[in-house]
């Protein structure tokens, strides 16, 4: 794995910097876990660049859990009008954080199984948590991982949640906290869904997807 990692982010260096991925922007000192958490409910089916920048206006109004649960839906919709099904995702924020800070006493749980109680906390969702907010090792597997993972031929699967349980099955622990982060940047920049830059990859000859395009 740290064959692959390396590649990856020799690729990306030569082709142009890495940028940062979303989340790792959104680590905050000042909102911590929270700012994660939030922004991470917020980034499905929506753009970095819409995500930070709709969390940034967030959370300059709204500081804290405390904050955040005595908002109107209204105002929410206001701030992050450019993320993907903000309305729904307005009212889902708001629930969280009164969870958040009734609950746990504004502190975000930092453990898989509390993570996925919260409403509309996934398993994908929680594992950032934990990568992003507490550097515990998971394995966040989104489009870009799940993609990436099979035409490596690491895996063999048909949903991200099996990606993830194999994933975990055959690579170290000490890889997890960095396979989400570079393979997302690797699938925003490189590996593309549609027409993925295989002469310029530097891990192409171990690429199950590439061999195949270019069995003779």
């Amino acid at each position: 794995m740290q064959k692959i990692l390396s590649g990856m982010t020799k690729t990306m260096n030569a082709v142009k910097p890495p940028r940062i991925t979303a989340l790792q922007d959104l680590h905050d000192a000042e909102t911590g876990p929270f700012s994660i958490l939030i922004g991470t409910i917020l980034s499905a089916r929506t753009k970095d660049e819409a995500t930070t920048k709709a969390v940034k206006e967030l959370f300059s109004i709204y500081k804290n859990p405390k904050q955040l649960s005595n908002a109107k839906v209204k105002d929410v919709e206001k701030i992050i009008k450019s993320i993907g099904f903000f309305h729904v995702k307005s009212k889902r924020i708001i629930e969280v954080a009164k969870i958040i800070h009734t609950k746990y006493k504004g502190m975000v749980p930092d453990d898989l199984e509390t993570l996925v109680q919260l409403p509309g906390v996934g398993r994908k969702t929680a594992n950032c948590v934990l990568v992003y907010a507490f550097e515990k090792p998971a394995i966040p597997v989104d489009v870009h991982v799940h993609r990436i993972s099979n035409r490596l031929g690491l895996v063999d699967t048909k949903n991200p949640e099996e990606t993830e349980q194999e994933l975990m099955k055959k690579i170290p622990k000490k890889f997890w906290i960095d396979i989400n982060d570079t393979f997302v940047m690797y699938g925003q920049n490189i590996c593309k869904p549609i027409s993925p830059m295989c002469d310029v990859c530097q891990i192409r000859k171990s690429c199950k997807y590439y061999r195949s395009r270019n069995a003779s």
